[in-house]
């Protein structure tokens, strides 16, 4: 089917396009056969042929390019619409979340070119749901064509066909019956008076009762409640009488003992105290009923009285009697889930100022400690040994050691700056081994030594920025056998994504620590609240805890043992056991423990940070006191 003659333009309008009467018709004897007009131009073949031609490929290949069986829709888009996609280089998404980009689209000039090589590209149509090239078949063809001339999509179908009564009576001329009404229908049925006097007898007789409307008596309870009377019970909700003032006791008697009447100094006392606080009615003595005055918050009373009766809303409450043991968790008893630190077994002294960090050794044979005294400390743990102090002349606010036990180094936050130190713990070979670790190449920057500003030591920079100036600098530090990290400028670390959010709904969060299992978090705040979360269950605190009175100043997980800790500044440490099932469909267990006492209050603070054995189920904790206590089993 090719093209009309004497078309000028690439694009086919309504009147000269393809599916018009004038380049093809259908006859109308035999709906299935379809004859197409030679368009005098094109390839030189005749019509009919290329359509066999090209019905041939299309056996041989199969169906059209559009049909869904073959292969699915490369766009991904879903319902949205493809408007949204106009001024985009591409239209979709694939199944590794990859652009699908669009195909280059040929201009009129190349399409008029096209359609006068080949008769049978006008059948080509583009998908703009897939962007792709679509060619239709003869078919097709068929069912466009008759869909543009207002008929059904396949011939065979008869849209009008003849109408057959399958059904056969006689008097056909008179649908409906003209027989003349019978005579039952004008007297009276004697089945429905037989059934009306059954009624009347049972009714008579008794066997059928009707409710009677309840007589209300027109006399009430002088003295009874409020709640019986008729008057009250009103339909839908129940009314619900206001609450009655308490009856007057000694106190308010005009004449009370002299232990109810409170003296001068009592009476001064409620002046100095909140206006919520004090007492409503002061007790008073007079000599006989005349003497006594009239109350001088009578009207003020009885106004607050009446708005009592008309703003407060009432709800009424059933008892239910419940024994209050019954409602108590059952929780498993404290033998049965030891071992966990309940005493204190050794102290560690030494420290002149508030210890603030603890940390323990990966073997747990050493602990390190950091003081607001500008020190830092190395302990032995099972003999509360000192060994070595490290005074660095500022504030400690952080000490760590490193994770792996061959190399004893400890991390510092000193001031502003990062201190790695050799802790000089182990033997011979593992102190060779850190020492190298912590060596500096004096040589790396004999070039930039002299743009080293004002530094006496010898530097090796770590990072450089675009601008080749140093961003972190390493420094060997003058008196330890350490070096220090300092910072130049504030750059941007790789970009990490956010999982998931926690909403703990705290004031201010101080501490936090993670299950080692790693789906369960625990969260400590300064309003003394701790939040236990449940990463798999909710982004919502599983279990809140309001143990202690002040700031929480650490939590803590054991590694080894159910046990986790939480250390504030009201001078003590709990210690709770907190047990995570393998089955998802049982919650964690936690249950407190004990309450460790001991540390003393030093410019209101208190327990400043608190750390487990990483063996053993002890518990550090550092106090401002300057102690560090060891609580064991």
């Amino acid at each position: 089917m090719g093209r009309p003659d004497g078309e000028d333009n690439a694009d086919l309008s309504s009147d000269d396009s393809p599916w018009s009467d004038t380049a093809w018709s259908e006859d109308d004897d035999d709906e299935g056969s379809l004859s197409f007009e030679d368009s005098g131009e094109g390839s030189g073949l005749d019509s009919d042929d290329g359509l066999e031609e090209e019905a041939e490929g299309a056996e041989a290949g199969g169906e059209s390019d559009s049909s869904e069986d073959e292969a699915g829709p490369r766009n991904t888009v879903g319902d949205v619409p493809l408007g949204w996609y106009k001024d985009e280089e591409h239209i979709g998404y694939d199944i590794n979340g990859k652009k699908i980009n669009k195909r280059d689209r040929e201009g009129h000039i190349d399409k008029l070119l096209r359609n006068a090589d080949s008769d049978t590209n006008w059948r080509k149509v583009i998908d703009a749901y897939n962007d792709e090239e679509v060619q239709i078949t003869k078919e097709e063809a068929k069912i466009i064509s008759r869909l543009l001339k207002g008929k059904t999509p396949h011939a065979s179908v008869d849209p009008y066909p003849d109408y057959v009564d399958w059904f056969e009576y006689d008097g056909k001329g008179h649908p409906l019956s003209n027989a003349p009404e019978p005579k039952r229908r004008f007297v009276p049925s004697k089945w429905e008076q037989k059934k009306v006097v059954k009624l009347v007898r049972a009714i008579r007789k008794g066997w059928i009762k009707f409710d009677k409307p309840k007589d209300e008596p027109d006399y009430y309870l002088l003295w009874g409640d409020d709640t019986d009377t008729a008057d009250n019970k009103r339909q839908g909700l129940s009314y619900i009488p206001a609450p009655k003032p308490n009856l007057p006791g000694h106190e308010e008697s005009y004449n009370p003992s002299v232990e109810y009447v409170p003296t001068q100094e009592e009476i001064d006392s409620y002046q100095l105290m909140y206006e919520e606080d004090r007492p409503k009615f002061i007790p008073r003595r007079f000599e006989s009923l005349r003497s006594v005055p009239a109350y001088e918050k009578a009207l003020r009373e009885g106004f607050d009285r009446c708005l009592d009766l008309y703003l407060c809303p009432r709800t009424r409450k059933k008892r239910i009697n419940i024994d209050p043991e019954s409602l108590k968790p059952k929780l498993p008893s404290k033998k049965d889930l030891r071992p966990y630190p309940r005493t204190c077994y050794l102290e560690f002294k030494g420290h002149s100022g508030p210890v603030r960090s603890l940390s323990v050794e990966a073997t747990g044979q050493w602990i390190a400690s950091g003081s607001s005294d500008g020190t830092i400390r190395v302990w032995e743990v099972e003999t509360g040994r000192c060994l070595m102090v490290f005074n660095v002349g500022a504030d400690v606010h952080r000490i760590s050691w490193n994770p792996s036990p061959d190399k004893p180094v400890l991390a510092a936050i000193v001031g502003h700056d990062l201190l790695l130190l050799n802790a000089e713990v182990g033997d011979e070979e593992t102190q060779m081994r850190t020492k190298q670790l912590l060596h500096i190449d004096e040589s790396a920057l004999e070039e930039d030594a002299g743009n080293s500003s004002c530094h006496p030591n010898n530097s090796y920079d770590v990072l450089l920025l675009d601008d080749k100036k140093p961003a972190v600098r390493w420094v060997k530090h003058d008196k330890f056998d350490g070096i220090t990290l300092i910072h130049h400028k504030i750059y941007d670390l790789q970009k990490a994504e956010v999982v998931k959010k926690l909403e703990s709904g705290l004031r201010e969060i101080s501490s936090i620590s993670i299950h080692p299992g790693g789906d369960n978090v625990i969260v400590g705040s300064k309003d003394g609240k701790l939040c236990w979360f449940d990463t798999d269950l909710s982004t919502k605190p599983y279990k809140m805890l309001k143990n202690h009175s002040k700031d929480i100043t650490n939590v803590t997980f054991h590694r080894r043992y159910p046990l986790f800790a939480s250390s504030s500044e009201d001078c003590t440490a709990y210690v709770f056991h907190g047990m995570v099932y393998a089955d998802l469909n049982q919650n964690p267990l936690i249950v407190p423990l004990e309450i460790l006492r001991g540390h003393l209050s030093s410019d209101r603070r208190g327990v400043l940070d608190c750390k487990f054995h990483p063996r053993q189920p002890w518990l550090f904790t550092a106090g401002a006191d300057s102690v560090i206590r060891l609580y064991c089993e």
